[in-house]
């Protein structure tokens, strides 16, 4: 249990910080790695964009780094409203900007041919395929806000150190499944159109919400453990829940529109694509068709043949 006497201000935001290991080491460890790869892949003549690097390092890594060391990290045990928003940070906003840094990509720009076989294979294999299904995807990342918040998991987080990091890492993780499967910016298992992402990304916004009016209306959460806090400063527990409810819904649909923009862009070059596709074929046809001549039944083979002249 992590008591903060300093009250929360809006200065907290750049002055508030804390070590916090687990935090460090997922960042030193997934900023090197890419890094390295990203190097080795452009000076083999890779065509690896900068923006990539600047999404995974900078928006990815560095929301990360900055939700576990900065002030949701600091308050994230004390304010109820501040686990929430650190939630949606780690659920959507770092798996989202990892996910478009197109790692994959970049590691298999790194590897030789022996490497880039075996990656592909496990990216196509059943496992990925199964967790990259539009339902499991889908389910995991709604379930689990659900499941952190409305059980005694949420509790463990509070009072133990190794829950809260293995928590965290693995929001991470399931966020990025979910962003993966959808940008497909990366080599993926299976493809669908963004047509489909949309339509999700809809449904999942009113979960969003929904779990929004629960903690607003519904009992208070580990409530023993805020209580046993003795926090004299900020918002109380009642209210402190209700910002988090706020925020899980509020700031939730704000980010699933946002995303839903992305997917709409995606949609209408997907649309573009496919029409220049369908346009090259339809050219492609008449090249090798030359425009015909001559009565409506003398193009048609059997026609032809049958009332030859």
């Amino acid at each position: 249990m992590v008591q903060i006497q300093t009250p929360l201000h809006l200065s907290s935001v750049v002055s508030a910080w804390r070590w916090d290991t687990s935090t460090l080491l997922v960042t030193a460890l997934l900023g090197g790695a890419y890094l390295a790869c990203f190097l080795i892949g452009r000076r083999r003549g890779e065509q690896l964009p900068v923006s990539r690097a600047v999404y995974f390092g900078v928006a990815g890594l560095g929301v990360w780094l900055y939700s576990g060391i900065g002030m949701p990290g600091v308050y994230s045990d004390t304010l109820f409203w501040v686990r929430a928003l650190q939630v949606l940070l780690l659920l959507y906003v770092v798996p989202f900007a990892l996910a478009a840094g197109a790692p994959f990509t970049v590691l298999r720009a790194a590897l030789g041919p022996a490497g880039r076989k075996r990656l592909d294979a496990m990216l196509s294999g059943e496992v990925a395929r199964m967790l990259t299904h539009p339902a499991t995807a889908s389910v995991l990342i709604l379930l689990l806000p659900w499941a952190l918040f409305l059980s005694p998991w949420f509790e463990a987080v509070l009072r133990h150190g190794g829950v809260d990091a293995f928590t965290r890492i693995l929001v991470v993780a399931i966020g990025f499944v979910y962003f993966y499967s959808r940008l497909q910016i990366d080599p993926v298992p299976r493809h669908f159109t963004q047509g489909l992402s949309l339509l999700i990304t809809v449904g999942e916004s009113l979960a969003d919400g929904i779990l929004g009016i629960v903690l607003w209306l519904g009992p208070l959460v580990a409530a023993g453990y805020y209580g046993a806090l003795g926090r004299t400063w900020g918002p109380d527990v009642r209210l402190d829940q209700t910002i988090g409810a706020g925020i899980l819904w509020l700031l939730g649909d704000l980010l699933g529109l946002i995303y839903s923009l992305v997917v709409m862009r995606r949609f209408a070059d997907d649309e573009k694509r496919k029409a220049g596709e369908m346009d090259a074929e339809l050219d492609a046809v008449e090249e090798v068709e030359p425009e015909s001549t001559g009565l409506w039944w003398e193009n048609d083979p059997q026609l032809r043949a049958r009332f030859r002249r």
